[in-house]
């Protein structure tokens, strides 16, 4: 069996979260000493710790199987690598800025500046939509190319728009995306018997179960069998709640998923048709 490669950021919003997302799908990626790759026996893991933005080049080569990187790195990288889960962390939304009424929408970019860190992607976006800028690349800091006098406008993450305001700026248009943190795979993922694309399968089935496990819990409670009606449309569950009769005789015991946000809310309302010893536990990970 080949042993799967899978790249992990090493610093940044990305890390923390996807260290404990991969931990709590089963896998080891602690470092005690900050190495740059780690076996993960167990699991037939070979875990590498790179810069975000090299991940998806690392991964579209083929040289990694899988990474978990930011989607705007890799639409930015445009190296064919696929995104195949949506990890709901590390999310940013990316907006043009320009001076107040300067420029309102994107067809207003046309033979403008535009400076950005991310040249792949706003070329993407102004290529679909048929504008011809020129872009200017940096590092960092981008705001600040405005009043600088090396750009027109600005194409950047926008958080809550305080550092732009600050720069004299103000965002226009509609969002040029919306990011999060992503799992990728390489183009071709099918080797001689399969296993690659299996083993990526297995890892994107593992974090998914995680990701909707932290979307609910688990919520068990006890009521007359006169109010079990009201009690289970209250508690729905995915497919239905489990129902057990007790020993005390017109009572049962109902067990159900509910969404996290929405426990204390239902644990009120069970309590107000009859519903008693009311527990809510959360979970740890699913499959369903």
């Amino acid at each position: 069996m080949t042993t799967l490669r899978i790249a992990v950021p090493n610093k940044g919003s990305l890390s923390l979260p996807s260290d404990q997302l991969l931990t709590a799908a089963g896998y080891r990626v602690h470092r005690a000493n900050r190495e740059l790759m780690i076996d993960d026996v167990r699991n037939d893991v070979r875990f590498f710790f790179l810069r975000p933005r090299d991940i998806a080049l690392y991964v579209g080569s083929g040289t990694l199987d899988a990474g978990i990187t930011g989607r705007d790195l890799l639409l930015d990288a445009d190296t064919g690598a696929e995104e195949v889960l949506p990890l709901g962390y590390s999310e940013s939304t990316f907006r043009f800025a320009a001076r107040p009424g300067e420029l309102t929408a994107v067809a207003d970019l046309a033979g403008k500046r535009v400076a950005t860190s991310y040249p792949g992607l706003v070329g993407g976006y102004l290529a679909r939509h048929g504008v011809e800028a020129r872009l200017v690349r940096l590092d960092g800091a981008v705001e600040t190319s405005v009043q600088l006098g090396i750009a027109d406008a600005v194409a950047d993450v926008v958080e809550t728009g305080t550092s732009l305001r600050n720069s004299g700026l103000a965002v226009f248009g509609e969002p040029i995306l919306r990011s999060e943190a992503v799992l990728i795979r390489r183009p071709d993922t099918e080797d001689g018997d399969g296993s690659i694309a299996t083993a990526v399968e297995r890892v994107r089935r593992r974090l998914k179960g995680v990701l909707i496990a932290r979307q609910y819990v688990m919520i068990d409670f006890d009521c007359p069998t006169a109010v079990q009606e009201a009690a289970c449309a209250l508690t729905p569950g995915i497919e239905s709640p489990t129902v057990s009769p007790l020993a005390r005789e017109g009572w049962v015991a109902v067990r159900s998923l509910v969404p996290r946000d929405r426990a204390p809310f239902v644990m009120d309302e069970l309590w107000e048709v009859g519903a008693r010893a009311i527990l809510v536990t959360p979970l740890e990970s699913s499959r369903i």
